[in-house]
Parts: structure tokens; C-alpha cells; sequence
């Protein structure tokens, strides 16, 4: 099944179960149990179960109390499959599809990072998780999504390009690269356990910086191409499946968005942001593992080399905002003005350490993203967010709901949002891909671990920080 879901009515659901507050006032009976029983969740974290239980009973909001219990352990409960052996790993499913994605993957574990130092099993469980996300990177390093089962064909086996089984998709996206390295770095901050940064690591991170050097495209396309036959443009490639043509400036090529659209000019900027960071951090952690001193001064060089290149051309003079970041850019002077709602996103950047949130180009550009001069931002009767061409016009992402609540300071901005997603689960307890604007009973997938993870994120930190926003 492809990514872009099929949209979901979902209005009777909703109301079914909405209607259960009718009979009663207790909580069980407002908002109907959808979590999975014990006996059938796939891993149990006394950590997390102790912070659903914390926030469960500080929380006066019912509402937001029964969101925080789906959404902050649903990874745990559907997603991840764990191979025990002398180097666990561990598989985390996207759930539609059953494959394994680098970025989504690290997103998924992402809030449990903080509670490794009280659990155990849920440390080795995120250990499995980069070890199988290194394993991945050597299998293909331009694939951005691989089954559990090495042998399995993917529904893809047709695209031009050099399929593997095991494969479910090649969409060379920059940022997939840049995933296992954040997860890494923040493993290691919160553990201080460098076991896992053996040679077979150290050999995944040189291939990362090999492949991000053949994407500069300083001496020719490089060996990666692209092409599928498909009614959907964003699916494929133009130029053979190289893309259109860009002037070799120091960024990283990517050839499609972290939504896996095709890149109208293939510098992404944020992405390129993402690269700056993660190439700092594995040059850190080499350094630290006393890995090859060589290899991490490449690392540091090439983060400067970004960093130079994104200072001289990422910045646009906008005539109503000022200087603002490009989304994507081609080096010769073409740019793209927009943001989309995947992370990395321009309004993410702070998300992911790659900026101050304070940083006055940065804030130019969040009010850009913020209005309709993006041509994806949406507002309905109820509802404001980013939308992108991954689903099509006027579909919201709640992921970019929860993005600009996490980069924001600003408490009635934080409020609102937390308000709209709310509202956005339909009923149904979860947060999804996207729904419509004037509609939130009209969304895709049931099942986005990922978004799920993101809000359970969003309301813990809110939970620490500003408790009386939720009310």
C-alpha cells in the first residue's frame, strides 16, 4: 500500500464514540478505551507507564489525559518488533505500510530518549533501533524504507533504479541520512554507553559522509537515479531521473522532501540544515570513540562547508518579511518560497538544533510559513496548518500543529494549537497523517505512529513546562 493513504470518512465513528459521554461522567465512559490491552502491546515500559500515570493523575483535562495515554506509548504498542541475539535490533513499523523508515523510525522513539536511564528494556529496545537503522544504511544508503524480512519484493520492485528485496522504497531523501546520526548522538547524551559505536557503526556513519560528498555533485550527478511510472509527478524524477540540474555550491542534493515528493530544485534547505548538524555530531562522537580522527575532520569541514553555502545562498529578501530562508534552491539563483509539513521543515529548525528560535531570519520566516504567502499553509473555520502536495489541497498535518507548538514561546500560540489537535483526532483518540480543514472527521491513516509519538512529546513537555495550558 502506497504512503499517500486513502482519505477516511470517519464521521460516524467520531460520532459513536463521542456519544458515550452521554452516559455517564466518569472517564471510561466519556472517552471509550482504544488502547490496546497489556496482554497484546508488542513492548511494556514501566517508565512509560509511569509517566502515563504521572500525567494521568496531575491532569485535570479528561481529554487530554486519554490522548496522552494512546498517543505517548502507541509506538510501544503496535510498532516495534524485537529480535533478541548477541547485537539486538529492533524493527519499528511506519504501520501503513509495514516498513521501516530512517526518519520516521528515529521520530517514533524519539519522546522515550529521556527515560532510558530509568528502564532497562526500553534502553536496549532504542539500541536495537540504531543497530538495525545501521544495518539498513549499509544495505543501501539512497533507500529511504526497508521490511523486516531481508527477502521481501517491494510493490515498487518496477521503479527506475537499482531495487534490492528488502527494499520497500529508494526515494533518496537527505534527511533519512541524517536521522540515525540524531538518534545516535541523543542515545549517547542520555546514556553515555558507547558499545554500540563499533566499527560496524563507524562504517555506516563513513558511508553517510561518502554519500552526502556524491550528492554535493561537485563532478557529476553522482550515482543515484529515479523514476517511476506513475499518475502522481511527485513520484518521480525529471533529467533521467537525476532531476533538473543545480550549481555545485557546497550543499547536499536531495532528490525528494521528507514527505517523499520530488524536490522542484534539488538543494533542500532544511535538510541541508539537518546535514550541517548531524555531520557536528558524528564528528563528536568519533572523536569521542576515538574512532578516525581523519574521518572527523571531514565531517567537521564539510559542516562548515554547508554552513558557509547556506549563509551565502539560503537567505532570500522577501518584500514583505525580510530576510527569509528558501525552502529549496537550485545555486543559480532559482528558489522556491514555501515550507511543507514533514520535519525538517523550515519551521522545525529550532526542533532540531539547527537554529536559535530567536534567530531573526528565523522568525522572518515563521511568519512567512504562517500565512498565505506559503502556498501550503490552510485555514478552516476551526483550524490552521501546513499541508504540502503529498496528500493535495486544503489537507492539514497535525505533525505541523505539534512542530510550531514545540518552536514557539509564546503561550496562546502553544494553547491554540494544543486546542486544534484536540479537536483533530475525530474521536478516535489518535492523531493522524492529515486531515481536512473544515473537516476533521475526514483524514488519512488511522495508524501514524509517528504523529502519535510527536503529540505525546508535545503534551509531556507542556505537562513539565506549562501545566496550566492544559486545561
Amino acid at each position: 500500500m502506497k504512503r499517500r493513504s486513502f482519505v477516511k470518512k470517519t464521521g460516524l465513528l467520531a460520532a459513536a464514540l463521542y456519544s458515550n459521554k452521554l452516559f455517564g461522567s466518569t472517564m471510561e465512559e466519556e472517552f471509550p478505551v482504544v488502547r490496546k490491552i497489556q496482554a497484546q502491546r508488542r513492548f511494556v515500559s514501566k517508565a512509560v507507564d509511569n509517566v502515563v500515570a504521572e500525567f494521568s493523575s496531575k491532569v485535570k483535562n479528561k481529554e487530554y489525559v486519554w490522548l496522552f495515554n494512546n498517543c505517548f506509548p502507541n509506538t510501544l504498542d503496535t510498532a516495534v518488533t524485537l529480535h533478541p541475539g548477541p547485537k539486538p535490533e529492533t524493527f519499528v513499523s511506519a504501520i501503513e505500510p509495514d516498513a521501516m523508515w530512517l526518519r520516521d523510525s528515529t521520530g517514533q522513539v524519539w519522546n522515550y530518549l529521556s527515560l532510558l536511564r530509568r528502564d532497562k528494556p526500553l534502553k536496549d529496545l532504542v539500541a536495537g533501533v540504531i543497530n538495525r537503522q545501521v544495518k539498513y544504511v549499509m544495505k543501501d544508503p539512497y533507500a529511504s524504507s526497508f521490511y523486516d524480512d531481508p527477502a521481501k519484493i517491494s510493490e515498487w520492485k518496477d521503479d527506475l533504479t537499482t531495487m534490492l528485496p528488502g527494499i520497500h522504497e529508494r526515494k533518496w531523501e537527505l534527511d533519512s541520512l541524517c536521522a540515525p546520526i540524531r538518534l545516535a548522538y541523543r542515545y549517547w547524551q542520555q546514556t553515555k554507553d558507547t558499545s554500540l559505536f563499533d566499527t560496524e557503526w563507524q562504517d555506516a556513519v563513513k558511508l553517510i559522509l561518502k554519500t552526502f560528498k556524491e550528492q554535493q555533485r561537485k563532478e557529476n550527478d553522482g550515482p543515484y537515479h529515479f523514476q517511476r511510472n506513475s499518475a502522481w509527478a511527485t513520484d518521480s524524477l525529471p533529467m533521467q531521473g537525476f532531476g533538473y540540474p543545480v550549481k555545485p555550491v557546497g550543499l547536499i542534493c536531495s532528490a525528494f522532501r521528507p514527505s517523499e515528493d520530488a524536490t522542484t530544485f534539488s538543494f533542500h534547505i532544511p535538510s541541508n540544515f539537518f546535514a550541517l548538524v548531524s555531520m557536528r555530531q558524528a564528528a563528536e562522537l568519533f572523536r569521542m570513540v576515538k574512532a578516525d580522527e581523519s574521518v572527523a575532520k571531514e565531517m567537521d569541514d564539510l559542516a562548515l562547508e554547508i554552513r558557509t553555502a547556506l549563509q551565502k545562498y539560503a537567505i532570500i529578501e522577501h518584500e514583505v518579511y525580510g530576510k527569509v530562508f528558501a525552502y529549496e534552491i537550485n545555486g543559480m539563483g532559482s528558489f522556491n518560497l514555501m515550507d511543507d509539513a514533514n520535519l525538517p521543515g523550515l519551521l522545525g529548525l529550532p526542533y532540531l538544533g539547527a537554529i536559535s528560535v530567536t534567530d531573526p531570519v528565523y522568525q522572518n520566516t515563521r511568519k512567512m510559513v504562517l500565512s498565505k504567502d506559503n502556498p501550503f499553509f490552510y485555514q478552516g473555520k476551526e483550524t490552521e496548518g501546513l499541508g504540502g502536495p503529498h496528500i493535495g489541497k486544503d489537507m492539514i498535518w497535525p505533525m505541523s500543529i505539534i512542530v510550531r507548538a514545540l518552536t514557539s514561546t509564546d503561550e496562546q500560540e502553544i494553547g491554540k494549537c494544543l486546542q486544534i489537535l484536540k479537536k483533530s483526532n475525530a474521536g478516535t483518540g489518535f492523531m493522524h497523517e492529515s486531515f481536512q480543514k473544515d473537516n476533521f472527521s475526514q483524514f488519512t491513516r488511522n495508524a501514524f505512529p509517528w504523529a502519535n509519538s510527536l503529540f505525546g512529546e508535545l503534551l509531556w513537555k507542556t505537562y513539565q513546562e506549562r501545566p496550566h495550558l492544559l486545561v
